[in-house]
C-alpha cells in the first residue's frame, strides 16, 4: 500500500515539473496536458475527502498512471515511440471501462427497478468504452478543424484514419481487459460507491 501511494506522489511531483517546464519554456501543449492531468490524479483524494469512499491506492496509482503516461506522450514519446498511443488508449480505455462498470453495478445494487445479468455487463462495458471511444475521437477531429481555423497548436490531434482505427483497436483490448477480471475486482468498489451515494 506504501509503494502504491509513493508511486502516485512520484508521478504527481513529475507532473508538476512538466508544468513548470512548459511555463519556463513556453510550451503550451506541456502546461495544458500536465495540469488537467495533474488535478485528475488528485480526484481520488477528493471522493475520498468528500464522498467519504475509501478507494483503494491501487485506483489510485491506476488513475495517477493513465494520466501520467498519457502526459509524457504528448511531451514527445508519440512521435518517438510507435507503441506509446497504444499503451495509453489501452489504459485510459480500461479507466472509462471501470468506471461505467462500477458506476452500473453501483445503480444495480441500489435499485430493485434495475437489474444488470452478469452475462449482459461484458456486453455493457464494451459499448460504454466504444462510445466514449468515438466521442474522443470526434473531439480530436474537432481540434484539427479548431486548429486549422485559428492557427493554433492543440493539445491533441488526429494523425490519419489508419491511427484512427488503431486507437479504436487498443480502446477495445482496454475494455475487453476488464471485462474480464475487472467484476472480480472492482466488485467492493460498486458496492462502497452504493452505500456512500446511495444510503438506505
Amino acid at each position: 500500500m506504501r509503494t502504491q501511494r509513493l508511486l502516485t506522489h512520484g508521478m504527481q511531483l513529475l507532473l508538476i515539473a512538466i508544468v513548470g517546464y512548459g511555463l519556463v519554456t513556453g510550451q503550451t501543449k506541456a502546461i495544458v496536458n500536465g495540469t488537467i492531468s495533474l488535478l485528475i490524479t488528485f480526484l481520488p483524494a477528493v471522493l475520498k475527502r468528500n464522498y467519504e469512499l475509501p478507494l483503494d491506492p491501487w485506483l489510485a496509482l491506476w488513475i495517477t498512471s493513465a494520466v501520467f503516461l498519457h502526459t509524457l506522450g504528448s511531451a514527445g514519446l508519440y512521435g518517438h515511440i510507435g507503441w506509446w498511443d497504444h499503451l495509453t488508449h489501452a489504459l485510459s480505455a480500461s479507466l472509462v471501462a471501470g468506471a461505467g462498470y462500477t458506476a452500473a453495478r453501483a445503480i444495480d445494487l441500489y435499485s430493485d427497478d434495475i437489474h444488470v445479468p452478469q452475462r449482459v455487463t461484458f456486453v455493457y462495458i464494451f459499448v460504454v468504452v466504444l462510445a466514449f471511444a468515438v466521442l474522443w475521437e470526434l473531439f480530436e477531429f474537432a481540434l484539427d478543424i479548431a486548429a486549422d481555423a485559428t492557427g493554433l497548436t492543440m493539445p491533441l490531434a488526429q494523425v490519419d484514419l489508419d491511427d484512427t482505427v488503431k486507437d479504436l483497436l487498443y480502446n477495445s483490448l482496454g475494455a475487453l481487459l476488464v471485462a474480464l477480471f475487472g467484476q472480480a475486482h472492482l466488485a467492493g468498489v460498486a458496492d462502497t460507491v452504493r452505500d456512500r451515494l446511495f444510503p438506505a
